[in-house]
């Protein structure tokens, strides 16, 4: 059971452990699972631990998540995490990246990332998208991991490996 739950915390997946309750005198208190249930007991309850021990262990992800390698991100919390971290971004930072990785491969124009992201009325040069994907690319990527390619005198795209 030592090997089982240590091998879990390594992968970074969540351990429930049942346990008859004839067992409680010798259970041995240092596996310390992320949810332990005394047994029986009901489907639901079961239901509910391997839940909370995904939501303690994951972190308070809706629906609408796209995921990216270690890269999360949530369209309905307008949340971020990177390997499990959350990852501080504007509105517009978070808008830009949402807009690119939901269309990985496809390549926007400066002109189209101003008129849909900032509006027609936007009245900042496309130098506005440039230091916004610096500043995004400063925050999601590291020196092995590439999100947003260049396409010079174009735009951007979100890339896939």
């Amino acid at each position: 059971t030592m090997r089982v739950l240590e091998k879990a915390r390594q992968l970074k997946k969540p351990s429930v452990v049942s346990l008859p309750k004839d067992f409680v005198e010798d259970y041995d208190y240092s596996l310390n699972p992320d949810e332990l249930i005394l047994s029986p007991s009901t489907s639901i309850e079961l239901g509910l631990r391997v839940k909370q021990a995904i939501y303690r262990l994951s972190g308070p992800f809706g629906d609408d998540v796209l995921r990216i390698g270690e890269l999360a991100i949530d369209l309905e919390r307008y949340e971020v995490t990177l390997s499990g971290r959350k990852v501080a971004l504007t509105y517009k930072e978070f808008q830009l990246l949402a807009l690119l990785a939901s269309n990985p491969g496809r390549v926007y124009s400066r002109e189209v990332l101003l008129s849909t992201l900032w509006g027609y009325d936007y009245l900042g040069g496309t130098r506005t998208v440039d230091v916004h994907i610096r500043r995004l690319r400063s925050k999601i990527e590291a020196s092995d991991r590439v999100y947003l390619e260049t396409i010079w005198n174009v735009g951007y795209r979100f890339i896939i490996d």
